[in-house]
């Protein structure tokens, strides 16, 4: 397992798989363990896929100063990956609560990303609002589910501010587009991978400016593509559109059928909608 050091000496962990030039992946949680993301539903036949253990996640070590789990101090860490990689430019790509970290570093070093792809973001790091209404909106799509009823009472309370602990473990089907063993699984996993400490500082004060990453995104030359999931209730079409706006050379597809992790509820449609994109400008590769 390759390994690095952060600026502030903490020993960052990485994984290198798959065949093709070097995708810099970031994963979310926020501060889970990036084994989740897997092979990213078979995009590894077409990139080399390069996940981050963010620090103090899978085998990553924590750091010295528990206040660098904040977001905006993790974008160090992503550029001191980039200098172990030896790449001039990389793509990247950042699943959920990684889009943050992902849209702080491409504002602190546009010009080092390649393409860049963002997968079901996160908006807190550029301030979007997402109601309830939009969320509810969404979930009523799953309304011929069996399981619909008890969890979208649940949602309707997680979204007025009165959701309970169970309220929130009830509202997991709608995370995914299928709700079965394989994303009971996911979900039983999920759970272990997380550094809570640590995804409770990474939203911290001060973390983001969103007025001035907007500023700077709206300048960022290079291409974007949001994926959003048609059943995502994290991160509704209607405001992944608002956020590839943001970008001056960006496009939003919406995945049908898929939830908050789009390469497990159709790992052939997500490639197949990933790949082009990235293959059209490939970072550059490693050093030899």
């Amino acid at each position: 397992m390759p390994a690095f050091t952060a600026p502030d000496g903490t020993t960052l962990a990485y994984h290198v798989t798959g065949d093709g030039p070097p995708l810099v992946c970031l994963p979310g949680g926020p501060m889970q363990d990036s084994v989740y993301l897997g092979n990213l539903g078979g995009l590894t036949a077409h990139r080399t896929l390069i996940r981050l253990d963010l620090r103090g996640t899978g085998r990553s070590a924590p750091p010295p100063d528990p206040a660098s789990y904040r977001c905006d101090r993790q974008v160090a860490d992503v550029e001191a990956l980039r200098e172990e990689l030896g790449l001039e430019r990389m793509d990247l790509l950042a699943h959920s609560a990684g889009a943050n970290l992902a849209a702080l570093y491409t504002v602190g070093h546009p010009d080092r990303v390649g393409r860049l792809a963002l997968i079901t973001p996160s908006v807190f790091a550029v301030g979007l609002g997402i109601t309830a209404e939009d969320r509810l909106e969404t979930a009523r799509l799953r309304r011929d589910e069996p399981w619909f009823a008890p969890a979208y009472a649940s949602l309707e309370a997680v979204t007025s501010g009165r959701a309970t602990a169970d309220d929130w473990d009830a509202v997991a089907p709608f995370w995914y587009g299928r709700w079965d063993g394989e994303a009971r699984a996911f979900r039983a996993a999920e759970q272990r991978q997380r550094n809570d400490e640590a995804a409770a500082l990474y939203a911290s004060d001060g973390a983001f400016d969103t007025d001035a990453t907007r500023v700077a995104l709206a300048a960022f030359p290079s291409p974007v593509l949001v994926l959003a999931g048609e059943y995502d209730v994290a991160g509704p079409p209607r405001a992944m559109a608002e956020y590839a706006a943001l970008f001056p050379d960006a496009e939003v597809v919406i995945q049908p059928g898929a939830g908050h992790f789009p390469w497990l509820d159709d790992r052939r449609l997500f490639v197949a909608r990933i790949a082009p994109f990235l293959s059209c400008l490939a970072g550059d590769a490693p050093r030899p």
